[in-house]
This record gives structure tokens, sequence and C-alpha cells, in this order.
């Protein structure tokens, strides 16, 4: 099996602010007068190079979503939702197609349990020189109970999930319906933040391109299952069909029987 081991700089790291635990802290993101390295923007979104750059052998961007803090997807107007969705795909694109990267990655952090140092609504690219993509994902991951279909858009819950319980998969064949990718991220979102069984307060996106088709893992994170860490063992919850309904009657109208 081939193993991705990248370099993390720890003396950058340190430097990096944080201020999802500490809230108190400043946050540099809406101080935009002094931000540096901006590369594109549009209305309240901002792409630029992220200040921190702490993975070797790699170049990160960073989007800043709006200009609300304290916002997070399910806020968002689906105007606003859809523009950035085509914002952030646009140029998650541009760095795949520079052929500078082996591999581009395409991610959101959110809530203490995700990884993510800043409170503020942001998401991440980064395009590796050196690591392939070949073991990063696996679309048995994707395969799920179907929620909804729109065009060539389908939502599901996963049945193979990447580390264990309640997985929600969008995936896009082409790169026309993003509007429609946009409006399932953000009921997944709202979902995992509102109406999930257990108190999820933490997420992360996922996006990967195979073939011209756009995948999107919609992840709860909490502190992560022991059998996992250790054993590879991912958990599968035993009532998907009943997530399946809930999801269908708040979001899309469907009735129980």
């Amino acid at each position: 099996m081939e193993y991705n081991y990248l370099g993390f700089d720890i003396n950058i790291g340190k430097t990096k602010p944080e201020n999802i635990i500490h809230k108190d802290a400043a946050c540099p993101f809406c101080d935009v007068k002094n931000l540096k390295n901006i590369i594109d923007t549009q209305d309240d979104m901002i792409l630029l190079e992220n200040k921190y750059q702490v993975l070797q052998d790699a170049y990160q961007l960073l989007i800043i979503e709006g200009s609300k803090c304290d916002a997070d997807i399910p806020d968002y107007t689906l105007e606003h939702m859809c523009a950035l969705m085509r914002f952030s795909i646009k140029h998650w694109l541009n760095v795949i197609e520079s052929k500078k990267y082996k591999t581009v990655l395409f991610f959101k952090n959110h809530g203490p349990f995700s990884g993510g140092t800043m409170r503020h609504p942001h998401m991440q690219i980064v395009g590796l020189k050196n690591l392939s993509s070949k073991n990063m994902w696996d679309k048995r991951q994707f395969e799920g109970e179907e929620i909804a279909r729109e065009n060539k858009v389908v939502m599901n819950l996963s049945t193979k999930p990447r580390v264990g319980f309640t997985e929600i998969n969008v995936i896009m064949q082409g790169l026309d319906d993003i509007d429609i990718l946009a409006k399932y991220l953000q009921i997944g979102v709202d979902y995992i933040r509102n109406y999930f069984s257990a108190r999820c307060n933490s997420y992360n996106l996922f996006f990967y391109l195979v073939d011209d088709c756009i995948y999107v893992k919609i992840m709860p994170r909490f502190a992560t299952s022991p059998l996992f860490i250790g054993y590879n063992i991912e958990l599968i919850p035993n009532n998907l069909n009943e997530i399946a309904a809930q999801i269908k009657r708040i979001y899309f109208g469907e009735k129980n029987d």
C-alpha cells in the first residue's frame, strides 16, 4: 500500500492565529484592509494566499466566504451559496488546470473538532507537488441510500462511510449543475448542524474531482472512534433509512408512510 506523508512546518504552525477556542482573539479575516496577497474578489468573497504556509511542498490558498464572522453555510441566502460554490470551484479548477501540482485539495473546516483554527467561514485550496490522489479516496465511500436527485446531481447517505456513522454525499456528473450542488450542500450542512440526532457543532466538506465529476462528502465531526483510529474499522449506523426519510420530510416535503 502506498502511503501519503506530508511535511508540516511546526515553527510556522506556532504563529497561526486561533479564535475557535479563544473566541476573544482578533479575526484577521475581518480586517480586510490589511489582508495581503489577494488574488481575486467577488462581492464580499475573497481568494488569497494563505499567510501561514505550514505544509511543505505545497501551495495553500484561502477562500473567505463572506464578511460575516459568525455566519455559516445554513445562514447564507441560496443566492450567496450558489455564488460561493461557483467562485470556489472555478478557482479550484484553475489550480488543477495549471498543471503545477500532482494533487489539488479543496475542503472546508468548521468547528472545534474539524481541524480548523479560525471561526470566520472560509475554505481552503491546497496544491500538493508530490502526493498522488491514488489513496486519498475511494468511490465506494460515495455509495449510499438516495435522498434526492435533480438533473445530474444526487444526494445520498453513505452506506460505506469513510470514517463512520452518518456521512452525507453529494455527487455531480459534469460541471453544469453547480447551483443544484450548492443547494444540496446547504441542505446537508443545515441538517448536520440543526437536526442531527447528536449535537454537532463541527463538520468538514471534502471535494474530489474525478473524470469530470465532482464528489463532495459532508462529514460531521466528533471525537473520532478509536476503532477507526486504531484499526480502520468504519462504523455504519443502523438508522440510515430513518435519517433519509427525515431529510426528505424536512427539506423536500415528502411524507413518510
